[in-house]
């Protein structure tokens, strides 16, 4: 089974669609900016809305985190050929899709979304972005890249529209080889994305305040 483009007419239905979304932050009709929040494996929802408290403007942005089932998207690292992390990956994916869909029946437009991701919630999130191209508010990947054994640019396109792109991740990350962001970043400016790249030494596997910093910078460029 191979990576579906989720569309409308074309949803997966998969081991993550009967979980919750949860949410936190502005109230809808009060917010000007939303965020899709997308959790690493082990990880849930609510930990990841945690990272809210970090970021400034709260007062004016709506926060939505989809749950994976079992708090793992997928079961195998993101470097092993697709077919073996079905369906979860493809349901992963429509878990992306549902959440965006139901802040634009909230009124929503994908410029006004941001779309955050940490470990492999930034790996499902940049193959989102990649596989389904648009203007958005932003995408913000931490420690994470686009999905499969082998990354061919031949497979992505459209047009990103100029949407920023913050990559960060450790040069010595154990989940995530520091060759894979450099490929990821070449594929998301092939789709006509702006892209700041941070590649920390000797991090490790975490979120640090530098990154903090560029999502601010981010939020601020918006508000």
């Amino acid at each position: 089974m191979s990576i579906v483009i989720i569309q409308d007419q074309n949803s997966f239905d998969g081991p993550h669609q009967p979980e919750s979304i949860y949410q936190t932050g502005a109230p809808v009709k009060e917010a000007e900016y939303a965020f899709v929040m997308i959790h690493g494996r082990g990880a849930s929802a609510p930990s990841i809305l945690g990272l809210a408290n970090e970021l400034g403007h709260k007062d004016k942005i709506h926060f939505r985190a989809p749950q994976a089932s079992g708090y793992t998207w997928y079961p195998y690292s993101f470097l092993a050929p697709t077919e073996q992390n079905q369906p979860g990956l493809n349901s992963g994916l429509q878990a992306v899709y549902n959440t965006i869909a139901s802040l634009e029946n909230d009124g929503f437009v994908k410029e006004q979304i941001f779309i955050l991701g940490f470990s492999q919630g930034a790996c499902l999130a940049s193959e989102f972005v990649a596989r389904h191209p648009a203007k958005y508010a932003g995408l913000i990947a931490l420690s994470g890249g686009l999905i499969g054994d082998v990354i061919d640019s031949n497979s992505y396109s459209g047009d990103l529209s100029g949407t920023p792109v913050f990559m960060g991740c450790s040069d010595i990350d154990p989940h995530i080889p520091v060759t894979r962001v450099h490929e990821s970043e070449a594929v998301f400016e092939k789709l006509g994305a702006e892209v700041t790249k941070k590649i920390y030494p000797g991090m490790g596997h975490l979120v640090n305040e530098d990154e903090i910093r560029h999502i601010n910078s981010l939020i601020n460029s918006r508000i």
